[in-house]
């Protein structure tokens, strides 16, 4: 079996979405790999079969301590209610969330 057909048809039709994170501006300028291994996850999810992708890279530079705004996660997390996302890539799961609260919304 190729990796496409191990994910249902249904879920392939709807988004996968690639969130890049680093938490401080600093990381951003300095950590070029990580931040090039994010953007990477592109690729993997089209080798799974996805077709749209989409990058939220609004939150480079951005705590997810939960005392930062992050419009990416919100947008994330709206897209997951909505139904429109049929994987979420993320090279480390603390890019997602570091606290209770941004957890809960995801699950």
């Amino acid at each position: 079996m190729t990796s496409a057909e191990l994910i249902p048809a249904v879920v392939l039709k709807r988004k996968a979405v690639v969130y890049v994170r680093q938490s401080t501006q600093s990381q951003v300028m300095t950590n070029l790999e990580s931040k090039r291994r994010q953007y990477d996850l592109v690729d993997v999810a089209r080798q799974r079969g996805f077709v749209d992708v989409e990058i939220i890279d609004d939150d480079l530079g951005r705590s997810a301590s939960g005392t930062v705004a992050r419009p990416g996660f919100d947008r994330l997390v709206a897209w997951l209610c909505a139904g429109k996302v049929g994987a979420v890539l993320c090279f480390d799961a603390s890019r997602l969330a570091r606290n209770g609260r941004d957890w809960h919304h995801l699950l």
